[in-house]
């Protein structure tokens, strides 16, 4: 990290982006206190991460690792999902329920007493997920969450964390996904060899062809298309694949 100043408020959906090497993983790993600063301060719900256990972070901020394998460890999905909830002390019942609400969440209720590791990738990038958020951290963060999932399984997670922004969580992701970043359309934070080379709204930042450049991030493909047609009058800032659709139909005509 080199000169990183960042303010992420209660209830904002983030997206840390950048290529390999740029300094988002090591960034959220300061969140959850896996790491800690040499110098400066990480404060996390008024707590300063150098001064508390990562248990005592774990309760406000769930982390799902890019490689689930390096957070799987128990036997069945179930026994993996309930293991946090049983180590913070929650009650049986409340065990019970968490885990059926989380299995059904992820479409993971199948593989109940299966070997997580008899899964395939994408389906044990969804165990991890679900046994984070069944015991609902104020804080989830997601490292390449859309690795390895479908299109179905990208608009469920897409619209889970509508959900949780609904109900006012704060949700990071680090990602590549340029679009499912454009479909979702958070606040994105863009990294380059350590520091935050730009940080703004979705739709001003992965517009911007010069900035994305710097971040080494490739501009959505919609932005792409109206990039090339700003010369004929149209807008530039264009991300949403509906909005798209309904500028060009202004422009040429047709009914939908």
């Amino acid at each position: 990290m080199r000169g990183v100043s960042l303010g992420i408020e209660d209830g904002e959906f983030v997206a840390i982006m950048g290529q390999n090497g740029a300094g988002k993983t090591t960034l959220a790993k300061h969140i959850n206190g896996l790491l800690r600063p040499t110098s400066g301060r990480i404060l996390v719900d008024d707590l300063e991460t150098t001064k508390v256990s990562v248990a005592t972070l774990a309760r406000k901020v769930g982390f799902v690792f890019q490689n689930p394998d390096h957070q799987l460890f128990s036997e069945t999905v179930e026994e993996e999902i309930s293991f946090a909830l049983k180590n913070f002390g929650y009650e049986e019942k409340t065990v019970e329920e968490r885990v059926d609400w989380a299995l059904n969440l992820l479409d993971l209720t199948d593989y109940r007493k299966v070997s997580p590791f008899m899964l395939s990738g994408g389906e044990r990038k969804r165990v991890a997920l679900a046994s984070v958020l069944a015991w609902d951290p104020k804080i989830v963060i997601l490292d390449e969450p859309t690795i390895g999932q479908d299109s179905r399984q990208k608009e469920r997670l897409r619209q889970f964390i509508t959900q949780l922004n609904r109900q006012a969580k704060t949700v990071i992701i680090v990602t590549h996904d340029i679009e499912f970043v454009a479909e979702c359309q958070p606040r994105i934070v863009l990294m380059a060899q350590g520091k935050i080379v730009g940080e703004g709204e979705a739709r001003k930042i992965l517009t911007d062809p010069e900035l994305v450049k710097e971040a080494s991030v490739v501009l959505p493909e919609i932005a792409q298309i109206f990039l090339r047609l700003e010369e004929q009058g149209f807008p530039r800032d264009v991300l949403d694949v509906s909005e798209a659709g309904r500028i060009l139909l202004e422009r040429f005509g047709g009914s939908s």
